[in-house]
């Protein structure tokens, strides 16, 4: 004779995600998490097709609307057609080289509920000016949105060896 005082429940689990942070570009604190991985690798692709001076993949890793790159000395780009204008000349004027330091996915919700998905990476850069070799530290922050690149920051400061 088995007596059972077991109490099964199906039970939801859910789990709440981390803060890792907070975003407060509208003016108001907003709670910063971590993100999804699938952006980095967005960012990842990006990265490894400037490496390539891959303008095909470029382009089709950028939005198609609305895209805008921050440079690090105030430079604005705006649309595809300009940006890959300027990469154009500048992969041959100057020779750019990334090495990757980190990448972290970050994602918030606007005041309207619009859900940011962003990619903060850290990279060595070495370039060529006046035929000389320079590296930098850059600091990119990349807005995602649906697999592509809509927007992003980059600031920047020379490595003194």
């Amino acid at each position: 004779f088995i007596i059972s005082c077991a109490n099964i429940s199906n039970q939801e689990v859910v789990e709440t995600p981390t803060e890792i942070g907070f975003d407060k570009t509208e003016g108001v604190k907003t709670p910063l998490f971590g993100g999804d991985m699938e952006t980095v690798s967005v960012w990842e692709k990006y990265i490894k097709a400037h490496n390539e001076k891959d303008i095909k993949t470029i382009r089709q890793l950028n939005a198609e609307k609305g895209f805008k790159a921050y440079g690090p000395k105030g430079e604005i780009i705006v649309g595809t057609e300009d940006h890959l204008a300027f990469l154009s000349q500048w992969f041959t004027d100057n020779n750019p080289k990334w090495v990757t330091k980190y990448s972290i996915a970050n994602e918030f919700k606007t005041k309207e509920g619009i859900l940011k998905q962003y990619v903060t990476s850290g990279h060595d850069v070495t370039f060529v000016i006046d035929g000389k070799e320079v590296k930098v530290n850059q600091v990119h922050d990349a807005l995602i949105i649906n697999g592509k690149v809509q927007t992003f920051y980059v600031n920047e400061r020379v490595i003194v060896e």
